[in-house]
């Protein structure tokens, strides 16, 4: 079985056992270790992949072939994406961002989803340019100049006072007062073709072994960390990984409703049938 996921310590802690082969009568798999970005755009085009970690915001584009699995992917509180800039423009606040250039991870993102509804009612006379960058290049960028402002995800939350920046929005803050809900993030997908109930408790024994065992998959995600500290890494599963990791829940399908329900409204993702995602 061909399964695709990124590098970061939140999905590596998830499929360690399964890549291993540490769970009993479970598929054997061949990985490929992609940024979100990538596997976003992967699971749009042919390909050979059977399961894929995709953002929640890309799900409207890929629901005819593949289905939504309840466990393995990232959706949380405290844990939203960041909009950062100088700190000699923070004091403008949101709209220091006006007609400006401002680098996202990937176009079809949660973080992009989630910036470009909180823009629409915060920055006067909108954003300018969107510029697309790898998430690890956006804050050098952001304080060399190159850029203006950035929006970050993963470990960057603990990291980017280190660059010299400041936080214009946190992102999941003002989702979650808006709302109530968790975030939607990172969603687990599996053709539609294949046993989903059983790829389901594959990856729901996965998790379950990775909390029962954290040391035993330290060495491979720290090997896939791309040079993070183990601090960090340990902050970042904990921030990602929990109860809706292991089964979403009617909260976590309510959260995900609300995401892409207001997505389609706003015309930013193509029209679908909400009763696919469940």
């Amino acid at each position: 079985m061909n399964i695709a996921f990124s590098p970061c310590p939140n999905d590596t802690f998830v499929f360690h056992a399964w890549v291993h082969g540490l769970l009993p009568d479970a598929p054997k798999v061949n990985v490929t270790y992609a940024d979100i970005d990538i596997t976003n755009h992967l699971a749009t085009k042919p390909n050979e992949l059977d399961v894929l970690k995709i953002s929640y915001a890309a799900l409207p584009w890929v629901l005819k072939e593949y289905a939504l699995l309840p466990c393995g992917g990232a959706l949380g509180r405290g844990c939203g994406p960041l909009v950062l800039t100088r700190k000699t423009d923070s004091s403008f606040g949101a709209s220091a961002l006006s007609k400006k250039r401002v680098a996202v991870p990937s176009e079809r993102s949660t973080a992009y989803l989630l910036f470009r509804l909180w823009a629409e009612e915060n920055v006067p006379g909108g954003v300018g340019e969107i510029i697309v960058m790898p998430f690890h290049e956006i804050m050098p960028a952001v304080r060399d100049g190159i850029i203006d402002a950035g929006l970050v995800i993963h470990e960057a939350r603990f990291t980017y006072q280190q660059y010299e920046l400041d936080m214009i929005c946190d992102l999941g803050n003002w989702w979650e007062t808006d709302t109530g809900f968790p975030i939607p993030l990172g969603a687990i997908i599996a053709r539609r073709s294949l046993d989903l109930q059983a790829l389901t408790t594959t990856i729901q024994q996965s998790v379950e072994y990775a909390w029962a065992n954290p040391d035993i998959s330290k060495p491979y995600i720290l090997d896939h960390a791309q040079e993070m500290s183990e601090e960090v890494a340990k902050n970042h599963i904990q921030l990602y990984v929990n109860s809706f990791t292991a089964n979403l829940g009617e909260e976590g399908y309510e959260a995900i409703y609300s995401l892409l329900g207001r997505a389609q409204e706003k015309g930013f993702v193509p029209s679908f049938d909400m009763k696919l995602l469940k």
